[in-house]
């Protein structure tokens, strides 16, 4: 960041820094020109005001003394001036075709390229006179003596070597001073810069000073206000992470709990089965052991499809029909079901009462029966497993328990309902809290479950987007209202249904 920010304004300084010096310089040089033009004009003025016109219509040159002072040639400034007659006298503007007469002075000096005008203000232009660059201010002056006319004009240069050199000076001079502007520049934006990022420098420093197990959030108040939004994010993971973590230690405290009883059991078991003499006392605490072992194995299979269920990341997606799916699931579990004496069945599909993610949404009776939805088809049909698994478990023998798919709004909804005691309103969210078995009364297998089903079934829900929520279900003889658990998804988007359909098809065509 440093570097970066120091790239970004030394830049735009140094780009201010040239036009400012340029201006300078440029100024400087107007004001060094001005002065010397200033200084050469002078001694042209005075030669103007020495030339007079005599009686006879002669013209004569009276030159002062400090005048030829002022033309004397010095070391690197040489000093050259002409005295022209100009015959014969020219409109203003307009330059003679032939030079004049010289009165005074050089007669091989340069004519100005721009003629002056009569009495008016001196020309001023560069030339080379002898190989020596020059400075050259020309002047035209009228004189008029009893209807008598003349016109003079005065050419005064002089070499442009100390000009030059003064310029090289204050261009040295302007250099310099720049380059001490932009070293100063530097240093303070490079100071500024360290300055401003001392909160992060600082913010980095708790954070490589603190042990690996501190998950404790970061002060947003110690940093500047544009670095709060980061710091707030990197709180947001930390705090993510620290559930995270608290979930896995939970986790495995659950599952290290759940597992020791059964272990424990089939450890007694074994060890009584090694005492007995008798075989069939001995073949007794096999079962035994056999039975438990079926336990843990399913239990060891829950946990493994929670973890599953509960870490992060994308799982492969697609559309299928939720309706199919309830129907296969329905079949599977037909031989358990006949096993207990109760009635599972399949009641087709529709539109339905209210469910989904709204308490009233709206009941479309036109739709179609097939509800399509977009999610992972594994573990939509191991939730729906666990909801079924769950009815058939913990309802009594001969309950009626049916399965259903409907489309309620934009949602779908695969219903497992049963006329059982169901569970009352109170304990329907503990329900689907890791290893709580609040279903108990439902009926005397309920002890063999792990209270994992409806934890794993709601994990795999809204990894597809979904939902599970418990309801009263059917009415029974004794009074009770049952239960219903419902799996609500997304109804797929209707181009991706269509999209669907013409791959499996191929396109519609009209006859």
């Amino acid at each position: 960041m440093r570097a970066l920010l120091i790239s970004l304004l030394l830049p735009g300084i140094i780009a201010l820094l040239v036009i400012d010096s340029w201006n300078d310089y440029q100024t400087l040089a107007e004001i060094t020109n001005d002065a010397y033009d200033s200084a050469l004009l002078e001694p042209a003025r005075v030669l103007e005001s020495s030339i007079e016109l005599t009686p006879d219509g002669g013209l004569q040159v009276a030159t002062p003394i400090y005048a030829q002072v002022m033309l004397e040639s010095r070391a690197g400034l040489r000093k050259y001036f002409r005295i022209e007659e100009v015959d014969p006298p020219m409109p203003d503007g307009v330059a003679p075709t032939a030079p004049g007469r010289t009165l005074l002075g050089m007669p091989d000096m340069p004519r100005p390229a721009q003629w002056p005008r009569s009495n008016g203000p001196p020309v001023f232009y560069d030339d080379v006179y002898r190989n020596d660059p020059v400075r050259v201010v020309a002047l035209l002056r009228d004189l008029y003596y009893h209807g008598m006319h003349r016109q003079v004009l005065v050419v005064v240069a002089e070499s442009t070597g100390k000009r030059l050199e003064a310029e090289d000076a204050a261009r040295r001079q302007e250099i310099l001073r720049d380059a001490r502007m932009l070293a100063l520049v530097a240093l303070m934006v490079w100071w500024g810069v360290a300055w401003a990022l001392r909160p992060l420098v600082r913010l980095r420093n708790d954070m490589r000073a603190r042990p690996a197990d501190d998950l404790t959030p970061l002060d947003p108040r110690r940093v500047p206000a544009e670095v709060v939004p980061l710091v707030e994010a990197v709180n947001h993971h930390i705090d993510r992470h620290r559930r995270a973590l608290e979930q896995q230690t939970q986790f495995l405290d659950d599952a290290s709990h759940q597992l020791r009883t059964p272990l424990a059991i089939m450890l007694t078991q074994a060890q009584y089965a090694l005492r007995e003499s008798d075989p069939a006392l001995m073949r007794e605490g096999l079962r035994g052991v056999l039975t438990q072992l079926t336990r843990t194995t399913r239990l060891t299979e829950q946990l493994l499809q929670l973890a599953h269920a509960s870490q992060g990341g994308e799982s492969p997606h697609r559309l299928l029909s939720l309706n199919a799916l309830a129907r296969e699931v329905v079949l599977q579990y037909l031989p358990l079901a006949h096993e207990k004496g109760q009635d599972l069945g399949w009641a087709g599909g529709g539109a339905g009462p209210a469910g989904g993610a709204s308490a009233e949404p709206d009941v479309d009776s036109a739709a179609p029966a097939e509800a399509m939805v977009v999610g992972n088809e594994v573990e939509l049909h191991e939730a729906l497993s666990n909801l079924v698994h769950n009815a058939v478990n913990y309802a009594p023998r001969g309950a009626r328990i049916t399965v259903s798919v409907v489309r309620a709004g934009k949602c779908a909804e695969a219903r497992v309902s049963d006329n059982g005691p169901g569970i009352s309103r109170e304990l329907r969210l503990r329900a689907f809290a890791r290893f709580d078995r609040v279903g108990t009364e439902r009926g005397g297998a309920a002890s063999s479950g792990s209270g994992l089903g409806l934890a794993i079934a709601r994990a795999y829900a809204r990894r597809s987007g979904g939902d599970i929520v418990l309801r009263d279900g059917d009415a029974n003889a004794n009074g009770g209202h049952g239960l219903c658990a419902v799996l609500w998804l997304p109804l797929a988007p209707a181009d991706a249904c269509s999209a669907s359909a013409e791959a499996a098809t191929g396109p519609a065509v009209q006859l």
